[in-house]
């Protein structure tokens, strides 16, 4: 079984999970992304998750750095939690999963479609190679170490 941490792992993937592996983690990051949610009680309604372990993901993604506790605009004694770039840079991720679960885990007729807000054309996610700009295949991605993780025994 694994453990909460993934320290013995010299891996960016799995400490990106520390931050945002947890079940509700990215559940979070959606409702924030996409239906602009900053309320704890708006996240709470729209996902049914219990309070204690809410309070609990916040604090966290304010700790990391991925949400910043504001005060209210109104004066309300309530605050938003509203994402930093560092959360908002999940986007893409959110994007992948969600492609990636309407094709694997729930094909046909996907509950949400993803839409550019600007033309209202379909967001597709694709992994596209930096230098020459052409689209890569899974089966074409090669993970080399770096002079860092070579030098490691």
């Amino acid at each position: 079984m694994l453990g909460r941490t993934y320290a013995t792992q010299d891996c960016s993937a799995a400490r990106a999970l520390e931050v945002v592996g947890e079940r509700w983690s990215l559940m979070i990051i959606r409702h924030a992304l996409f239906r602009g949610i900053t309320r704890f009680g708006e996240f709470q309604r729209s996902l049914g998750i219990a309070r204690n372990i809410l309070a609990a993901r916040l604090d966290h993604f304010v700790e990391e750095g991925l949400m910043e506790r504001q005060p209210d605009p109104t004066g309300s004694p309530y605050h938003d939690y509203v994402l930093t770039e560092k959360g908002r840079e999940l986007q893409p991720v959110i994007v992948a999963l969600t492609h990636w679960g309407d094709r694997w885990v729930a094909p046909g007729d996907p509950p949400v479609i993803l839409r550019h807000a600007r033309c209202g054309g379909a967001v597709h996610q694709q992994t596209v190679c930096r230098d020459c700009g052409q689209p890569v295949a899974a089966d074409a991605v090669e993970a080399h170490p770096t002079a860092r993780q070579a030098s490691q025994p």
